[in-house]
């Protein structure tokens, strides 16, 4: 067989030229063009069902959130393993799917067993949210947020609704995640005295509160061949005109929030806090898809990040060289061409 494969290549050295020719291009091709990690992608195709339940303990979260939702899940086709982690006010579940299955399908058939589940949560539970497409390799970058003098809520701010909404409208980015800085927020701190005094109830105060800000619609009228839409506009973001909302009538006379509790902006409780060379900072980790070309998918982000930078306050500045998967991938693959190079010349 091997005498008859060298006699053959002899006899026909021009279709060997030829097939060497098409292998070499389609080879150069396909290594110019194929996907390049740090590792290859062992997570198997997995769910992540994400739930809040505010005020729970870990244990109330356990029995009556996480385990009616892995209940649900069991025996859902093609699931191969459950797994959950429940923390006060939070419940995670992961559903993980046999190999090869498609992970759109995998979050159809999460997406009809959770809509089973939902009823049989407590009051007062969110619920379960789909979490977006990753894999264990899916952090690719840290983007740092810092200024001397600047606010940490500012920080937060800029970070959350200038830098994330265009990183996730970026082709290939899965989640952008914050942390740090002052998350803001429109606080009312009841006074327990002014409460009993004014007789007004922590459930009353609850209501006036989710009704301060909100906008009502009055239908239509019809005059003069035309018609008007009547809307109640009552939403605002002024501190002064939350405080002036009614609670309750005590008589004749008006009980409102500012009466009985003090109205101010501030950032909610922290559990960690973002810092970039011992200073206040928000630290952005920006997580991508998993069929996403790492190195194309960072030189989109960089591209947008330094557009960005450009729009930023000049007291603000942006790192994007805290963290890059794509720098461990170049040095890789510059350390594969120095040794095929070498091996070349030897």
């Amino acid at each position: 067989m091997l005498d008859y494969l060298i006699n053959f290549s002899l006899k026909n050295r021009t279709i060997n030229i030829g097939l060497f020719a098409m292998i070499l291009v389609l080879g150069s091709y396909i290594t110019v063009n194929m996907d390049v990690d740090v590792f290859p992608d062992l997570t198997a195709p997995t769910v992540t069902v994400l739930t809040e339940a505010h005020g729970m303990a870990t244990e109330e979260v356990e029995r009556l959130v996480s385990f009616p939702l892995e209940s649900a899940l069991n025996g859902a086709p093609n699931i191969r393993r459950l797994r959950s982690s429940s923390a006060m006010g939070i419940s995670i579940v992961w559903a993980e799917f046999e190999w090869g299955t498609e992970i759109y399908r995998a979050r159809q058939i999460v997406a009809e067993k959770l809509a089973t589940a939902q009823s049989k949560l407590p009051p007062g539970v969110g619920d379960p949210t789909l979490a977006p497409i990753s894999s264990i390799m899916g952090e690719i970058m840290l983007v740092g947020l810092t200024g001397d003098g600047v606010d940490p809520t500012e920080l937060r701010t800029i970070a959350d609704w200038n830098i994330r909404p265009q990183s996730l409208a970026t082709q290939g980015v899965a989640q952008v995640i914050s942390i740090g800085g002052g998350y803001k927020q429109y606080q009312i701190i009841a006074s327990a005295e002014k409460m009993k005094s004014f007789e007004v109830s922590l459930i009353e105060l609850e209501e006036a509160a989710k009704s301060a800000s909100i906008n009502a619609s009055g239908g239509v009228i019809n005059e003069y061949g035309t018609q008007f839409t009547i809307q109640g506009e009552g939403r605002t973001n002024s501190i002064k005109d939350i405080g002036l909302s009614l609670v309750k009538m005590k008589g004749s006379k008006p009980i409102r929030i500012q009466d009985i509790a003090e109205v101010k902006i501030g950032t909610a409780p922290k559990i960690g806090d973002g810092a970039i060379k011992a200073q206040p900072a928000v630290v952005m980790t920006i997580m991508k898809q998993p069929d996403a070309n790492t190195i194309k998918l960072t030189e989109r982000i960089d591209a947008l990040l330094d557009a960005t930078a450009s729009q930023l306050p000049k007291s603000v500045k942006l790192d994007k060289h805290i963290f890059r998967q794509t720098d461990f991938i170049q040095a890789s693959i510059d350390n594969l061409q120095s040794t095929l190079l070498e091996g070349a010349i030897f």
